[in-house]
């Protein structure tokens, strides 16, 4: 029997049944990625398994820095085929690190390649992936074709023009490509150069000059605006933890000013003025009906020589550490208070953490929107086996498993969509090895209606997204 079987991760009959009949039938609402548009619009064509599966993959970077390979087969100037072999050889050494299965998921899936990659598998597994990239039928928007996803949101600063999204739209293709709107950048008035070069280009987007606070709430309300008429129903924020600090517009204005003169705010700033924007944006939000993500808990950035000498997301994040219970529930409650509260997924980075974000979601329930306010799956570090089921654990003990809206890829890789089956794998095993401990009926009408909601229909019904129109239609993705 290969590794990547028809029951890979399956052990119960109840799991294998609540799988195959349920969840793989199911199509992907992929709802938060960090896929380039342009590559879609472009419909790029990959020339070997280095461009499609190891360009910036900084979770294969770190695992090969780890096993003791040279910067130059991660991110240097090695040759495509040498980082391939490099990564063949590093593979055989991630036992029981998630890698290991997904890569073997994402060979099995993509390419029909079955063997254990290795050293010695290395020339035979590139041949065929190469011979099946270059029949032409392989491109970036096929890959979305081929595992039936119906959505796909990417992650787009508002000063991006999104002209792919609009090439997208006129390709008429089966699945929708929606940006969503990230405006981390800003928060950054204690980075006061990287600021006012970003303030910059915001006024070119948004055709506006940027003077004050209240014009830089403008001319983000404004590129909010841009978002929602291309279909955007999503923004997004990457923060170590949600800012929260009374802040007055004049205050704020104060800490702009500075920072446009190029003076760096202090950390109680910075925060001042991050709290003061993080609400207005809420306000936005929920004016228009969109799901407000919040990405908590990373330490970026702690090794500072290697990320000034390759850059930001190359591999040197941690979790970190913060409290977040009170910061939290502050924000929440500010935007609550005075009925501004929009719908909100929260993805938590520390394990240590999941109990603390999922009784506090529960305290701003409606009772009008079902699962308004979402604990998200596995992030990053926790997107993996045993992060999964803390999440499913934490979620099904103190709120509503049935309410959940599934998995992401949060991936920068088209090979990556074999995640949403390695989540629903183990969602399946978790629920078969509940019946077959009594602690679940055995009814997998009942059982199998969870999963296809989860998997499926609590993100259509969830996110006001418009899907393609034979959506309808659901199929057994590639086995």
């Amino acid at each position: 029997m290969t590794f990547i079987h028809d029951d890979f991760l399956l052990q119960t009959d109840t799991a294998r049944r609540l799988y195959h009949d349920y969840a793989a039938r199911q199509a992907i609402i992929d709802y938060h990625s960090h896929l380039p548009a342009p590559d879609i619009a472009a419909q790029r064509q990959f020339q070997n398994l280095t461009e499609i599966w190891l360009e910036g993959d900084h979770y294969k970077w770190r695992a090969m820095r780890a096993n003791g390979i040279a910067e130059r087969y991660c991110t240097g100037d090695a040759s495509p085929y040498d980082k391939f072999v490099a990564w063949a050889r590093t593979v055989p050494q991630t036992l029981r690190n998630p890698l290991y299965h997904w890569t073997h998921l994402e060979l099995k899936r993509y390419f029909g390649i079955d063997a254990l990659l290795n050293q010695q598998t290395a020339q035979s597994t590139w041949d065929e992936a190469h011979a099946q990239l270059s029949s032409g039928t392989f491109t970036a928007l096929s890959a979305l074709q081929k595992f039936n996803v119906k959505v796909l949101c990417t992650s787009d600063d508002p000063c991006d023009d999104l002209q792919a999204h609009t090439a997208i739209n006129t390709l008429q293709a089966s699945v929708r490509v929606y940006p969503t709107f990230r405006p981390d950048r800003a928060l950054t008035v204690d980075h006061p150069a990287k600021f006012n070069a970003w303030v910059g280009h915001l006024e070119k987007a948004a055709d506006l000059e940027i003077t004050t606070m209240q014009r830089l709430c403008d001319a983000l309300q404004r590129r909010h605006d841009h978002f929602h008429a291309l279909g955007a129903r999503l923004s997004d924020h990457g923060l170590p933890y949600c800012y929260a600090r009374p802040c007055t517009e004049l205050r704020g204005n104060e800490i702009f000013q500075k920072a446009r003169s190029g003076q760096a705010a202090t950390r109680q700033e910075q925060e001042d003025f991050a709290s003061y924007l993080m609400l207005f944006l809420g306000h936005l939000d929920s004016q228009k009906g969109w799901t407000k993500q919040l990405h908590l808990g990373a330490l970026r950035a702690v090794n500072t020589s290697r990320v000034v000498e390759l850059g930001a997301d190359s591999g040197f994040d941690a979790i970190g550490d913060w409290p977040q219970a009170e910061e939290f529930c502050a924000y929440l409650d500010a935007l609550e208070r005075v009925g501004s509260l929009p719908k909100i997924i929260v993805y938590n980075l520390n394990p240590a953490d999941n109990y603390l974000f999922a009784t506090a979601i529960g305290s701003f329930q409606d009772g009008r929107i079902a699962g308004k306010i979402q604990f998200g799956s596995g992030w990053w570090f926790l997107d993996q086996k045993e992060g999964i089921k803390w999440q499913l654990n934490a979620l099904s003990n103190a709120g509503l498993l049935s309410r959940f809206i599934g998995m992401v890829t949060d991936s920068r890789s088209f090979m990556s969509f074999p995640r949403h089956e390695y989540f629903r794998r183990i969602l399946c095993n978790l629920l078969g090895e509940d019946v077959e401990k009594g602690l679940l009926p055995n009814d997998d009408l009942l059982l199998g209606a969870l999963v296809k909601n989860i998997c499926f229909e609590n993100a259509r019904n969830y996110l006001n997204l418009e899907l393609p129109p034979d959506s309808e239609k659901t199929r057994r993705p590639v086995q």
